[in-house]
């Protein structure tokens, strides 16, 4: 059995979820979700960043002591996360006893391995970012200030001169080139491993990894004062979840097999960073990192500062859990930057929702009700469609596998189109019951039962429902989709028995108007 271990990033607990946030993570579900399909033994990570700088301010500003702040809007990802069906094996929050178990462990071990000394820090930090900049990293200055400004954030800068104990990143320029030259793949698509080996190779610096400014983090054993910068604590919730710090045989069971789901405006910090701690740790580097650009609403990237931030549920009281998800896993790339619009959510929503998933499930039920006394038909084992089935399972498949949602959809859509266009050409609802019709019939609903298994990583109800409407549910009435769909004949053509009782129910998918 193969293991699939996958992240999102934790999030800042400084504000409420955006889609911004539900995008990622229901990219990391949906492919739990298709790994637990195939068979693969899974575990899904996600969890909110709680300590620094960022979060001890924006507490302030709210007017509660951190740890409450931490508390509430914590629960405000989960709350979210439910409400999409996010079904995450673990929540991590890095306030907890673990986490300052494992920090303490894990930074100890690169301490004791000669790798981190004390010195002094004077330079730019953006606390947005909760990182540092050196001049060239940052836009100029506005209308003639001296401040210039963060690129991510457009925000001027801070000036800080502090105390801090120092990683000697630098020492591992070559051992990270060598590792990136050994696992070509590490990091996904090529042009942010390019990135990555382009940080590295534009000469790397040692980095903070305390800070004796702020009191709201990990306290640093071997130095009174100061807490762990808030990214050494972030980034090693990943082996905290799994056990570093007080199991070493589950932390060997999954790592370094993990796939990290990541923005590119933190691809430094865990293309570069992270592999160098693990390093010095003596750890392996993770598997994979998979960036993901910007989700854009009208051109810019979200922030409380624009005023653009939408939150999940607004759009799931418009289009529900199935068209939120569908919308973010089939309508933005997982890769490039991608730009959200209301007007074109409703687009796809209806286009292959509505009229195509949910009128091919609506006109076969009533057809079968009319035709075959609402007993549905087996497929014709010669269909013309069997091919293509066959030529899209294997696509999506891959697809899924290559961390392409998009790809995998829009594969499982051309069977949905084609299934339409079938039926069209037929036109059984014209037809006298017989021979031809059941074949016709057979064949829409064999292409059900395929697509709502190759669908149901971003689907959640909608396929449930289906699979029980064409008969497939269990001898309780509950929907019994299959698991190991890799195992040869699975999904392959022929596997709607027939002789099962299709029903029609209302719309899976009401047409939205925009």
């Amino acid at each position: 059995m193969s293991r699939y271990y996958v992240t999102t990033p934790i999030y800042y607990v400084n504000d409420a979820p955006h889609i911004g946030h539900a995008y990622t993570t229901v990219t990391a579900d949906a492919l739990a979700r298709w790994h637990r399909l195939i068979g693969d033994d899974v575990f899904f990570l996600t969890g909110t960043d709680e300590h620094g700088q960022k979060v001890a301010r924006a507490a302030e500003a709210a007017g509660r002591a951190p740890a409450k702040h931490a508390e509430l809007n914590a629960q405000r990802y989960r709350d979210a996360w439910d409400q999409l069906g996010i079904g995450f094996d673990d929540f991590i929050r890095t306030t907890e006893p673990r986490q300052i178990e494992a920090v303490q462990k894990f930074m100890g071990r690169i301490y004791d391995n000669g790798h981190i000394y004390s010195g002094t820090y004077e330079g730019w930090y953006c606390v947005p970012c909760e990182a540092y900049y050196t001049d060239d990293e940052l836009d100029p200055a506005l209308d003639g200030g001296d401040t210039p400004l963060c690129t991510i954030h457009r925000k001027p800068v801070e000036w800080l001169a502090e105390e801090n104990w120092f990683f000697r990143l630098s020492a591992f320029t070559q051992p990270l080139l060598d590792w990136y030259e050994a696992n070509p793949n590490a990091v996904q698509p090529d042009g942010k491993r390019n990135e990555a080996l382009g940080l590295i190779r534009g000469g790397l610096r040692d980095i903070s990894v305390s800070r004796s400014a702020v009191e709201w983090g990990i306290p640093v054993p071997w130095a009174e004062g100061h807490v762990f910068y808030v990214w050494y604590d972030a980034l090693i919730n990943y082996v905290t979840a799994i056990g570093y710090h007080d199991d070493r045989e589950r932390f060997d069971t999954w790592w370094p097999a993990v796939h990290h789901l990541l923005a590119k405006d933190i691809l430094r910090f865990h293309c570069v960073y992270w592999p160098a701690m693990l390093l010095a740790a003596g750890e392996a580097p993770p598997r994979q990192f998979n960036v993901h650009g910007y989700l854009l609403v009208g051109g810019e990237k979200m922030s409380k500062t624009s005023l653009n931030q939408i939150t999940p549920a607004e759009l799931v009281e418009d289009f529900g859990v199935d068209g939120f998800r569908y919308q973010f896993l089939r309508d933005q790339p997982f890769g490039p930057d991608g730009d959200f619009s209301y007007e074109g959510m409703v687009a796809r929503y209806n286009t292959d929702l509505a009229n195509n998933l949910g009128n091919l499930a609506a006109r076969v039920a009533t057809v079968v009700a009319k035709k075959c006394d609402g007993v549905g038909p087996a497929p014709d084992p010669d269909s013309v469609l069997a091919p293509l089935a066959a030529d899209v399972v294997a696509e999506a498949s891959a697809a899924w596998a290559d961390t392409s949602p998009p790809r995998a959809l829009e594969a499982t859509w051309r069977l949905i189109r084609e299934a339409n266009a079938h039926l069209e050409n037929h036109e059984p609802w014209k037809a006298e019951p017989g021979p031809e019709v059941d074949r016709v019939l057979g064949d829409a609903l064999e292409v059900l039962r395929i697509v709502t298994v190759l669908a149901s990583p971003a689907l959640l109800e909608s396929t449930t429902e289906l699979w029980r409407r064409i008969g497939l549910a269990d001898a309780d009435g509950q929907p019994d989709l299959p698991t190991d769909v890799a195992v040869p004949g699975a999904l392959a053509w022929g596997g709607y028995p027939g002789g099962l009782p299709v029903e029609k129910g209302s719309p899976l998918f009401p047409r939205i108007k925009a």
